[in-house]
């Protein structure tokens, strides 16, 4: 193919090339102002959660208690070292991205062919351009030769488009389509080479578009961050307030000071929910572990929560839902084009074998070209293998401008020649000499394809003996049918779509491809039938109509990235937690703005993995259920041990504030509460996080967006347990006085009686909904452990007399241990009444 404009014959000079790049800048994306790590350290450290969980290592410390004080900073130290991980690992987004962007060019400077790092390409650099080379920079291209070129990249479309050279007016085009006289930074080139000069590189190429977008995008802290952040705050201030008017009254209607400042302190402890931070944390790290189970990698944990309570599920069309490759799925025998031939068509194996076998001789040996990849594979399934070496290719004629088609001429051992062509049906038609009718005939069936979102191709045959024309025309050429091909949906995609729906989840597919392609795809897919909106049509829109033609549409077609980054904002603005999947470069900008960004690990970029919060490792869209699943149960497993936490903090409050009430002995001292503490921690982080799914968790609609962790209704509901609870060990405790017992035994019979209560309330809270037996009886290998564990330690605290003289308790009989069973059952018992009433209310 000649060139519209002459390539400049000596290029850039060495002096002016090392010019602008002075002036320009390297041709990659401009580093950004990255965080030191101490200010990421120094940022976590002054998180209220964390400063809590330090706060309350250090009272231990100041305690005596240098086993517990020790674990919890530890504790904290890790997880600040997590989190100052996680945080310098998302600032490496740009880093990958501009990688991509630098790799090595073949240019013109002073008159020879040099190569240079990608990075050192310059605006006016003359770049030539060849099979499997990666595009360096924008490039408006002046030559071309067959050139097709990968732009899924930046656009999403899985088929290569065709390139043509340009004149200067040409200069402005966004990627997608065929005939654009430009190349694009970052993209591949599958087919043919060409030439071109540079017009735009590092920050102002198009991918370089797409970099700039993802450094202005900030996530903000999660709403499960922001509510336990508020309650944590709220609750300390609380503790605090009630610590020191416990120290004063003491100290004024005693007369001790120190002991004033002892019950102060121990109020504080039994108030204080140094639990909250530190189940959170195990309940998000426990949650990438599962889910890494599944083959899912968790980049930010708490993306697991928000999932579970995503209402939109935007995806992307190519390796998303479908496999991003090309395949053969349906063929046309010339001899009667009306009838549908799939590949495994038995009746017509002889027409689909010829039609396959003229396609691989119409293509290279070794393709780049996905459509040329599709005819070898099947071939290979058909035991039809390319041209043996004995084979010559005596002619080869690529793509034209008026004939988008390649005919290729082999001459085999035996003589003769075999002519093969491939291409737009058009311009295969024109080689083949139709009629009109046969012309209209193949037209109709070309529409029928394309309806269903296919790229058609045409195939030509015949034989040539005595001398080969000059021109491709004159071949005695043939149709011999049509191919369409598609990029194959995956295979678990319906059944992930159906459970998505059923959850309440809105699916919404956005893609660059064309409108009928998208179409196609989605009714394979399941997804429910809606308005389709292009990209031209939201650039047409003021930013009003725009966001209401993106909440009511249900497919978006031919989309920029962007499209896609403005479709994901407007639907969060319509309070939707968005969920969105993704793989190319083009992605990673929504993805990285969506509440919950989800890259595939397989095909997926590398921009788009580092800006996703998860990686599907095998690319299964069936994983994303899996992971909603798994978000919901994190989060009503979460709100259980939440509950749990309040509800057991009441009694152990009410039990220390009790006897400074009605001047009676104190009952716990910081040593009860620390051992309190020692049990509710792995209670929560352990026994509730492993607590199996709800029945109906995926049957339920998502949670309403404004929803709090802490609902109303679950905050009354722990305060009933709570109060129910204090009631009942507080009267035990005074009836042991008022009846005669000491008060180290009566102490004694009233923890007992404490620690009964709160696997009590373990009990009731495993289940919003469950009955007590099926409550009892739900498999929790955790449970059963930590009870028995819990046991252990209870009944050597009793037995071993060093023990019972730390914690003050006097001797107990068998009498004394069935009345505090007694009282613990008679809780759970009324709890499990009063329960169903409020079962409708914890679920929302």
């Amino acid at each position: 193919m000649m060139p519209r404009d002459p390539v400049p014959t000596a290029g850039l000079s060495a002096t002016e090339a090392a010019r602008r790049l002075v002036s320009e800048g390297y041709n990659e994306l401009p580093r950004p102002d990255r965080r030191p790590f101490l200010r990421i350290l120094l940022g976590i450290l002054a998180e209220p959660m964390f400063g809590l969980l330090v706060a309350s290592a250090l009272i231990y410390l100041v305690l005596g208690d240098l086993r517990e004080g020790l674990m919890l900073l530890a504790f904290a130290t890790a997880s600040v070292g997590i989190a100052a991980a996680q945080e310098s690992r998302s600032e490496r987004v740009l880093d990958t991205l501009r990688t991509l962007t630098s790799p090595r060019a073949q240019v013109l400077r002073d008159g020879a062919r040099v190569r240079i790092p990608g990075r050192e390409v310059v605006p006016g650099d003359i770049v030539f351009l060849e099979e499997g080379d990666r595009v360096p920079a924008d490039i408006h291209l002046l030559s071309t030769q067959d050139l097709e070129v990968d732009e899924s990249l930046l656009t999403g479309e899985s088929a290569p488009v065709r390139k043509r050279p340009g004149g200067p007016d040409d200069a402005a085009a966004t990627p997608g389509g065929d005939d654009l006289p430009l190349a694009f930074s970052g993209t591949l080139v599958v087919r043919g080479r060409g030439c071109g000069a540079t017009i735009a590189t590092g920050r102002h190429s198009e991918i370089g578009k797409i970099g700039l977008a993802l450094g202005g995008i900030h996530p903000e802290p999660t709403r499960l961050n922001r509510q336990t952040r508020r309650l944590v705050r709220g609750v300390a201030v609380a503790g605090l307030a009630v610590s020191v008017l416990v120290m004063v009254l003491y100290g004024l209607a005693r007369g001790s000071w120190l002991q004033g400042a002892l019950a102060g302190l121990a109020v504080t402890m039994s108030m204080i929910p140094e639990e909250f931070p530190l189940v959170l944390t195990v309940f998000m790290v426990m949650g990438a572990w599962r889910l890494s189970r599944a083959r899912v990698l968790t980049r930010r944990a708490a993306a697991i929560e928000a999932l579970g309570a995503a209402t939109v599920l935007c995806t992307d069309k190519t390796g998303t839902l479908t496999q991003n490759r090309m395949a053969i799925a349906e063929m046309r025998d010339a001899g009667d084009l009306a009838r549908r031939l799939t590949p495994g068509d038995t009746e017509a194996a002889a027409a689909i074998r010829t039609l396959v076998w003229h396609g691989i001789l119409a293509s290279a040996p070794n393709p780049f070209d996905p459509m040329e990849r599709a005819f070898h594979d099947l071939g290979e399934r058909l035991s039809l293998h390319p041209p043996e070496p004995s084979w010559v290719l005596a002619r080869e004629h690529g793509l034209e401008p008026g004939l988008p088609a390649v005919t290729q001429v082999w001459q085999p051992p035996q003589g003769g020649a075999i002519v093969a062509a491939k291409g737009a049906p058009e311009a295969v038609a024109a080689l083949c000499r139709l009629d009109r009718q046969a012309h209209a005939a193949m037209l109709r069936a070309v529409d029928g394809l394309a309806g269903d979102g296919m790229r058609v191709l045409a195939v030509a045959g015949g034989e040539a003996h005595g001398p080969l024309p000059t021109d491709r025309r004159d071949y005695p050429c043939h149709l011999l049918g049509l191919v369409g091909f598609s990029d194959p949906l995956r295979a678990e995609v319906p059944a992930a779509v159906r459970d998505c729906l059923s959850a309440g989840v809105r699916v919404v597919m956005i893609t660059g491809d064309y409108p009928e392609t998208a179409r196609a795809i989605a009714i394979q897919a399941g997804l429910p039938d809606g308005p389709l909106v292009t990209g031209a049509e939201l650039d047409g829109l003021p930013p009003q109509e725009q966001a209401a033609r993106i909440r009511g549409a249900a497919l978006f077609a031919r989309t920029r990235p962007a499209h896609k980054l403005a479709i994901v904002k407007a639907l969060q603005a319509d309070g939707q937690i968005v969920a969105m999947t993704g793989d190319g470069v083009n992605d990673a900008p929504s993805l990285k703005a969506a509440d919950i960004g989800i890259a595939m690990g397989g095909r997926g970029t590398d921009v788009a993995r580092e800006a996703a919060s998860l990686v599907l490792l095998d690319d299964d869209f069936g994983s994303i259920v899996h992971t909603i699943r798994l978000g919901r149960r994190i989060y009503d497993n979460l709100r259980k041990a939440m509950g749990y936490i309040l509800a057991v903090h009441v009694p152990i409050a009410g039990l220390a504030l009790l006897p400074l009430a009605l001047n009676l002995p104190l009952l716990l001292t910081p040593v009860h509460i620390a051992f309190l503490e020692m049990v509710i921690d792995p209670v929560c982080s352990i026994v509730f996080e492993a607590e199996r799914s709800e029945a109906d968790i995926m049957r339920r609609p998502p949670r309403p967006p404004g929803s709090t962790l802490f609902s109303r209704a679950l905050v009354l509901w722990s305060l009933a347990q709570g109060l129910v609870a204090f009631a009942v060990v507080a009267v035990l405790f005074m009836a042991a006085l008022n009846g005669g017992m000491p008060a180290d035994q009566a102490r004694a019979l009233a923890f007992v009686a404490l620690m009964l209560i709160n696997f009590g309330l373990v009990l009731v809270n495993r289940s919003f909904a469950a009955s007590p037996l099926t409550a009892l009886l739900r498999p929790n290998t955790a449970l059963w452990t930590v009870l028995a564990v819990m046991g252990a330690v209870m009944a050597a605290t009793l037995a071993w007399p060093p023990a019972a003289a730390l914690f003050a308790f006097g001797p107990l009989h068998a009498d004394d241990l069935a009345v505090a069973f007694a009282a613990a059952v008679v809780m759970v018992l009324a709890l499990e009444m009063v329960k169903p009433l409020w079962a409708d209310h914890l679920r929302r």
